[in-house]
């Protein structure tokens, strides 16, 4: 549905296109299912993430959804046939924001790139997810079987598409480093600005150890091809200074946090935030209302979240999470998220945050390299090249996740991205690429 000119929001930020060196030298949010809704995605930004991805949406989801803005908020919603939002987004990130796709068509990708491509920065296909849903249709990890399909989508799409409009792919580690390589070099020539790798294989579980250690070579074999192409490193980080040991490690042009960020969204932050029942929690409800987040959404996010504990009293955690498991609406949760802040408040101090960004953009180094803030100049430092930390787990209840392969019935259930359904926090073919 094309868009009048009146819906188009003058509050869209005018920056160049995303190329290759927009994804470099950054932290940047992952696409996950649920977890990356826009509220989460802004307080992301805000903290520190140099961009931002949002959860993937399959072709067919998206072709007769219809465009609406809300007057208040500026909050664009891409609503299905049962009048639930399937995509939300909002005109402040768009300069940052990666819409991922989910589609084994090449003309289907296109017509579903086109639809949202004016709310976006760049468009992404997803070649990762090992979920039944997405690669029984042929999707997500099943891509990486079928490597002449995976790369005739991102050619119709570079092809098709506006020259602004970025486009890039998310892969997993195949068996073998030369096939690993083998793909990537196809991927690379496709016209692709950026390539994230998830240091895990298909058959890998989530609570195996991302195998980092595989892709400094894969990176160097990359860079070796002389062609402008970012990679940007997936699995395990858990905040911006494991970020830069990460690519101490790797050389990977970037880093990309999932199961972390669902944690804390403001580990993209060198000093993220502790406390989160009183730093974060409220907040995040005043602009989750001001947003028109839908609370069931909101309060699956928060139920995510979780941090260190400073100043905060466990007793007092202890009754802010208790009233938010039994609250049932915005209302319900008013005391929490009462304060000096309005929902509008906060959506300003993001905006602020945003704008400053042209003077002083978030920049994550590797760790060994330090800037100097008078001279300029580099030192090494050896501090976060220490023992790598032993790998982290999953944060969330194992029962959201390790789900059985096929349901019992035996049939696939669709993504909410498909049926417009809001399903329960509990069901277990969502997939969180991580």
């Amino acid at each position: 549905m094309s868009p009048s000119s009146a819906e188009r929001s003058t509050k869209r930020q005018k920056i160049d296109a995303l190329t290759p060196e927009s994804y470099r030298n950054g932290v940047m949010l992952a696409p996950m299912v649920r977890s990356g809704a826009l509220p989460t995605r802004l307080f992301a930004l805000k903290h520190g993430a140099k961009l931002v991805w949002g959860p993937e949406v399959v072709d067919r989801a998206i072709l007769h959804a219809t465009r609406v803005v809300e007057p208040i908020s500026g909050t664009i919603k891409y609503m299905g046939q049962q009048d639930k939002a399937i995509f939300t987004c909002h005109p402040i990130e768009k300069p940052y924001f990666i819409y991922q796709i989910g589609s084994a068509s090449p003309g289907l990708a296109v017509q579903a790139a086109k639809i949202v491509m004016d709310d976006v920065a760049g468009v992404e296909l997803n070649c990762g997810c090992p979920k039944p849903f997405s690669t029984s249709g042929g999707m997500g990890a099943a891509l990486l079987s079928t490597p002449d399909l995976l790369c005739s989508i991102l050619e119709a799409l570079r092809r098709e598409l506006p020259a602004h409009i970025s486009v890039s792919a998310k892969i997993r580690l195949l068996s073998t480093q030369e096939e690993t390589k083998k793909l990537v070099e196809r991927i690379v020539n496709t016209g692709v600005n950026c390539v994230t790798i998830h240091c895990r294989t298909r058959s890998m579980r989530k609570t195996e150890p991302a195998r980092i250690e595989r892709m400094k070579e894969i990176v160097d074999f990359v860079h070796g091809l002389g062609k402008d192409v970012a990679v940007i490193q997936n699995g395990d980080c858990i905040g911006y200074e494991d970020a830069r040991r990460i690519r101490a490690i790797t050389g990977a042009d970037s880093v990309m946090i999932a199961t972390a960020a669902e944690s804390n969204p403001s580990i993209f932050s060198s000093k993220p935030l502790a406390d989160l029942e009183e730093n974060l929690i409220p907040s995040y409800l005043r602009l989750a209302k001001f947003l028109d987040n839908h609370w069931s959404l909101t309060k699956f996010c928060l139920g995510q979240f979780k941090g260190t504990r400073d100043k905060s009293t466990k007793a007092a955690n202890k009754a802010v999470r208790q009233a938010i498991v039994r609250a049932r609406s915005y209302a319900e949760v008013e005391s929490i998220a009462s304060g000096q802040l309005t929902g509008e408040d906060e959506f300003r101090e993001i905006e602020h945050a945003l704008a400053s960004r042209v003077h002083r953009p978030p920049l994550c180094l590797p760790a060994n390299v330090v800037e100097s803030s008078s001279s300029g100049s580099q030192s090494t430092s050896n501090d976060a090249m220490a023992t790598p930390p032993e790998w982290r787990g999953n944060p969330e209840p194992e029962r959201v996740y390790d789900a059985p392969k096929m349901p019992v019935s035996g049939l696939v259930p669709p993504p909410a991205g498909v049926t417009g359904e809001d399903l329960a926090p509990s069901a277990s073919w969502m997939c969180n690429i991580k």
